[in-house]
């Protein structure tokens, strides 16, 4: 018969134990990494795409809808030079300010920012010949392609309007502010 003693050796354990947790939290560090870093690539999407809640190929027209509409805008304006030559398409109210010239107007919603009585104007700057022939406070559908522009020294998207068609007022006119999960896509572009 055999008897087997075992001496364990509590610190040489804790070491061994400590090390696994380490090495373990390393390679999951890792793999985040790698897969934030390189997941458009990864899954098979193009650099020529444009990502902002879906895939959307670069000849294709994005559909700007009330729900993600701050989160397009945001993603646009943070990185112009990204969506330059994209095509969109959304719907808002005509709105000017004193030093826009004739031919452009802000595509406009009004975003919530405190319950439901406080909100502020957000849009795309707009630019065709003849936005004069539109007034102020009109509703339009609007499709463009987003060119970089500048207005007081700043960059901005400036949409040049290919398409423009009066509409009526939607029946959800407010938009949110940039959601929670909001993501900017330069890094996955």
């Amino acid at each position: 018969m055999f008897i087997y003693n075992f001496k364990i050796n509590g610190t040489k354990v804790f070491k061994m134990f400590f090390i696994c947790v380490v090495l373990l939290v390393i390679v999951i560090l890792c793999i985040s990494m790698y897969k934030i870093f390189s997941g458009a690539n990864s899954q098979g999407i193009n650099s020529d795409t444009f990502v902002v809640s879906d895939n959307i190929h670069e000849n294709d027209i994005q559909n700007i809808d009330p729900k993600n509409y701050t989160n397009v805008l945001k993603s646009v304006c943070e990185n112009i030079d990204t969506y330059v030559g994209k095509k969109i398409k959304f719907t808002g109210y005509v709105y000017r300010v004193n030093d826009l010239s004739s031919n452009q107007f802000i595509l406009a919603r009004n975003m919530l920012i405190k319950n439901d009585s406080q909100y502020v104007v957000v849009g795309f700057l707009c630019e065709l010949d003849n936005a004069k022939d539109f007034t102020d406070d009109s509703w339009v559908e609007v499709t463009g392609e987003i060119q970089k522009g500048t207005y007081h020294g700043n960059d901005m998207p400036i949409i040049k309007v290919t398409e423009i068609i009066t509409t009526k007022k939607p029946n959800q006119e407010y938009v949110n502010k940039p959601d929670e999960t909001y993501i900017p896509t330069s890094t996955v572009l």
